[in-house]
């Protein structure tokens, strides 16, 4: 957790819409593209996420991406630690035991125990991990769904019906009712004359 980036943000951000079990299951490019986000960085995210049992994809046209259980039972933190990795906050490069006076060998009483600057980073991380433990996504979908207008999810469920209708309208068959020539388009059927 050296460094909580912006890929737990907007995985942060998919999983709200995914709360709602009425949005369906959206692909990981649907997400992106209703949230204005590069669809290939979140593909590379999603993977983290389905490993951590946060989230499980169904495949097909209709398929996509669900929560791997209760929003009350997925906490920041799980999303934290699957997405960055269970880092520490601060790497301690044992500083004190480097100064110029001590020469090749410092002292005892200068690197004995925890280096007072690790021991403030280790509290600090700990802090920071029980928060993020407490607060789960459905905290989190609460807080932002409380500021949406009443009929704005029902706006993205549409859309994401529509996506899906969408792929599912690239994968049907071509009409075969009208002939193709070897080498054009549909010849249509003209009366002869």
């Amino acid at each position: 957790m050296a460094h909580v980036s912006s890929s737990v943000e907007y995985a942060l951000h998919c999983l709200l819409w995914l709360v709602d079990p009425a949005s369906g299951q959206p692909s990981s490019r649907d997400l992106a593209e209703l949230q204005g986000v590069s669809p290939s960085f979140l593909a590379k995210i999603f993977p983290k996420l389905e490993k951590a049992g946060i989230v499980s994809a169904s495949p097909g046209l209709r398929g996509g991406y669900r929560l791997g259980r209760p929003a009350g039972q997925i906490s920041v933190l799980d999303v934290v630690d699957a997405v960055e990795g269970k880092k520490p906050l601060f790497d301690c490069q044992e500083v004190r035991g480097r100064c110029a006076v001590f020469g090749e060998r410092p002292p005892a009483w200068a690197t004995s125990g925890v280096c007072g600057i690790h021991a403030v980073m280790l509290r600090a991380e700990q802090s920071m991990r029980k928060e993020l433990a407490q607060s789960s996504l459905a905290d989190l979908a609460s807080g932002v769904g409380s500021k949406a207008p009443a009929g704005f999810p029902a706006e993205v469920r549409v859309w994401f019906e529509g996506r899906i209708g969408k792929r599912i309208e690239a994968k049907a068959p071509a009409d075969r009712s009208v002939p193709t020539t070897a080498t054009g388009p549909p010849r249509r059927k003209t009366a002869k004359r």
